[in-house]
């Protein structure tokens, strides 16, 4: 189990943010293939579960997430929290380009990382406002007012029947195809990053994690969970650990940002 740190808030302006997150490879698997990292002095989410033989999962996660933090990064430091929401679609978009081509690249260089690809969400958060993007089935939650909100649609074949009316949301849970996605980065020379623009108010709690969480925790129990009066870093160890208890088949990532005011926050210290 990674940790990569806790409650940390950058300053963005009207509101601040708390993170906390954390990696596991569950109870099945050998090696973790999610990547996870945040940047809380921009207010910059990132979350990628790999896919692909050998270590490709691992490898096109990983790139991923390195790519998108060091291109994205780098503009959203220059342009700063209240960059112009178009601006920030279009940097997410170009980074998102260069990391799927960068990824395809790799796989036909490498005969063992041939086929490999990754899903991916992330959120960017400002002074009022997260613009959330996804490709494949990671997601992206929003617990506002006792209220758990999924931000994100899966790209997936499962998704794909359930809006056509092809199953049930019961006959889903026993799918055999809930972990086919119909859209990944480093499988074809185009994917377009769903991107959304969501508002936020002070106690507003995103999480962002990978299907290793909400294939094995349901959303009830994720909004019990979500809940629980105790810190974030508390609050992901018990995500990992109730999906690990559930089964665990595959890895869990989990990110979880909080907005507060900043007289709060000031008033809690």
């Amino acid at each position: 189990m990674v940790n990569l740190g806790v409650s940390v808030s950058p300053d963005t302006g009207s509101l601040t943010w708390d993170f906390a997150a954390l990696t596991d490879p569950g109870r099945v698997r050998a090696n973790n293939e999610d990547t996870i990292a945040f940047d809380a002095s921009l207010g910059l989410v990132l979350l990628a579960d790999g896919m692909g033989g050998y270590n490709g999962g691992e490898v096109a996660s990983g790139m991923a997430i390195a790519l998108l933090q060091a291109s994205f990064g780098r503009w959203l430091a220059h342009a700063g929290p209240t960059a112009n929401p178009r601006a920030v679609r279009r940097a997410l978009q170009a980074g998102t380009d260069e990391a799927n081509a960068a990824i395809l690249e790799a796989g036909v260089a490498n005969m063992q990382l041939q086929g490999m690809g990754t899903t991916l969400v992330l959120a960017a958060f400002g002074p009022k406002r997260a613009i959330v993007g996804h490709i494949g089935d990671s997601r992206c939650y929003r617990l506002r007012n006792e209220k758990l909100e999924q931000l994100t649609r899966d790209h997936s074949l499962l998704q794909e029947q359930l809006d056509a009316g092809a199953i049930t949301p019961e006959q889903a849970i026993q799918s055999p195809h809930r972990n086919l996605v119909t859209r990944a980065l480093g499988i074809e020379r185009h994917v377009e990053l769903e991107m959304h623009e969501h508002n936020v108010k002070p106690g507003d709690l995103f999480l962002l994690c990978s299907d290793g969480l909400s294939e094995m925790v349901s959303d009830a129990q994720l909004f019990t969970l979500l809940l629980q009066d105790i810190g974030l870093s508390e609050k992901a160890t018990l995500l990992v650990s109730t999906a690990n208890d559930n089964g665990g088949r595959d890895n869990i990532s989990v990110v979880l940002a909080r907005a507060g005011s900043g007289e709060a926050l000031e008033a809690s210290g």
